[in-house]
């Protein structure tokens, strides 16, 4: 547990960084009759760039990069199924999904909300997946101009066994589009709670935030306690600044901060760390979907994030309400933690995320 929390943002740590943080405005996109969103005009909220990501640079944008690393080892042990790359997703060994898998592979009424730079939802291996999509930023469209949302979308949730790319860690759930970060990568905290308040209010099991400022927001901290009463797990990156200094909305009590890992088990380049962070997971030389049906690697606490994203939401489906609240992400939250792994590393919380200890930690739901 942490000691105290507060706001999030959308973090990745490139091999050789690129970082982008400041302000994105907000215009709120419109529902359409089948219940997908499409980009509208709106209001601009323009706000002064923060210092931020990986170097120091702006807070409040999305940190992104490929990498020049070798590729990672190759995972003889996957099943074989007849997603081509699979073998390139070392951290589903890793954490232990792939047994889990056995009992859940989630459910498509399980939806997780995606907080980052918008989805190229026509990509070959995300179909079907986006159910409804919000653009709170200047940008005309939410679509993935960045090229991060994407990656995180496919890392939770990318179809599996569709003889395409990859495999989700939940490729039964769903996903909404919730774009809070321009085309540039920049995010503002107001703009980021909005999103979580309109995630939470469609429908949203997790949340999933790359996104991180250096400061606390009373309004980001509002939504963030908001979207927990009503029902949510919020999944936040903990950062990539390599330090103890913690970020919002990681930092506060209701988020899950995580740590990124390599194969190895070490700390990730960059990855932040603390007594405020709640768990690691994978977050180095991470394969996953990229706009205009493309793929490739990239590093940085916010693909941690979206594993921990993945497992909650493969948990919706199994666990019960034990304490009579009428909610089970408590439940969810304390098994994830309580399933960890200790790593022998300080100051990553509870450890590697795994999800066979994770299950043997539940109640399971009737």
């Amino acid at each position: 547990m942490k000691v105290a929390k507060l706001i999030v943002a959308l973090l990745i740590i490139p091999g050789i960084l690129a970082i982008l943080l400041g302000a994105a405005g907000g215009n709120l996109a419109n529902i359409s009759s089948n219940g997908l969103v499409s980009s509208g005009p709106g209001q601009i909220k323009p706000l002064a760039p923060i210092e931020g990501d990986m170097r120091p640079v702006e807070n409040g944008s999305v940190a992104d990069g490929s990498l020049s690393q070798p590729d990672p080892i190759i995972q003889p042990e996957l099943p074989v199924t007849n997603d081509p790359d699979v073998q390139k997703q070392w951290a589903l060994n890793q954490i232990e999904v792939l047994k889990l898998w056995q009992i859940t592979t989630g459910k498509p009424e399980i939806l997780i909300a995606v907080l980052d730079t918008g989805i190229d939802q026509s990509h070959e291996d995300l179909k079907g997946k986006v159910i409804a999509e919000v653009n709170f930023t200047d940008s005309p469209t939410s679509h993935d101009i960045y090229g991060h949302g994407t990656h995180i979308a496919g890392i939770i949730s990318a179809n599996s066994n569709n003889g395409i790319g990859i495999t989700g860690v939940a490729p039964e759930c769903r996903l909404m589009n919730i774009k809070i970060a321009d085309d540039r990568g920049k995010c503002q905290s107001s703009v980021l709670a909005e999103g979580i308040v309109w995630a939470s209010d469609n429908g949203a099991s997790v949340i999933n935030i790359s996104v991180g400022f250096r400061e606390p927001s009373p309004e980001l901290a509002n939504a963030i306690d908001y979207a927990w009463n009503r029902g949510a797990v919020i999944t936040v990156a903990a950062g990539n600044h390599g330090t103890e200094c913690p970020i919002y909305p990681a930092y506060y009590e209701n988020c899950i901060a995580v740590a990124a890992i390599r194969q190895d088990g070490t700390l990730a380049p960059l990855s932040n760390y603390g007594i405020w962070v709640d768990v690691a997971a994978p977050g180095f030389n991470i394969y996953s979907t990229l706009p205009d049906n493309g793929y490739d690697y990239k590093t940085g606490t916010s693909f941690a994030a979206a594993y921990v994203s993945g497992l909650a939401a493969l948990f919706f489906s199994l666990v019960t309400d034990t304490n009579g609240n009428g909610k089970v992400n408590d439940e969810i939250r304390a098994a994830i933690e309580a399933g960890c792994q200790e790593m022998g590393i300080p100051a990553v919380g509870q450890g590697q995320i795994n999800a066979v200890n994770s299950l043997a930690k539940i109640t399971p739901s009737r």
